[in-house]
């Protein structure tokens, strides 16, 4: 039987590898008329990769933390909703699929964290 802590870590992860395809492709190839040059954009892609095996191997750790990258996608794609308008559906997707990632990861990470027992230690008085 799965467990709810398996089911959200497949979705974060399903969730991650969708925003690892489609940000790379949204940038480069959907909507390349950024004003940017061709290696900035790259170069701007560099932290999305950087939770990949932490990810892959479904760490806690690694899913609470790759919620800071999530977050700095989701304000560009929430500053391209607010000064594209004509591109509405490119950062709206994007939303959608970034808001997914850090939900998913930040609720896996609390509950496998607490399956193994790990956690903020209470201080003692």
């Amino acid at each position: 039987m799965v467990n709810s802590s398996e089911n959200l870590g497949r979705f974060a992860l399903g969730s991650y590898l969708s925003c690892l395809i489609y940000i790379p492709l949204w940038q480069l190839w959907l909507v390349p008329g950024s004003g940017y040059s061709l290696g900035f954009s790259l170069i701007m892609l560099v932290p999305l990769f950087l939770p990949l095996a932490g990810m892959l191997k479904g760490k806690p750790y690694t899913h609470a933390w790759s919620g800071f990258i999530a977050c700095l996608y989701l304000v560009a794609s929430l500053t391209q909703l607010w000064v594209a308008r004509e591109a509405f559906w490119w950062p709206t997707l994007a939303t959608i699929l970034l808001l997914s990632w850090l939900l998913a990861s930040s609720f896996y990470a609390r509950s496998r964290g607490r399956e193994l027992g790990l956690g903020l230690k209470k201080k003692k008085q």
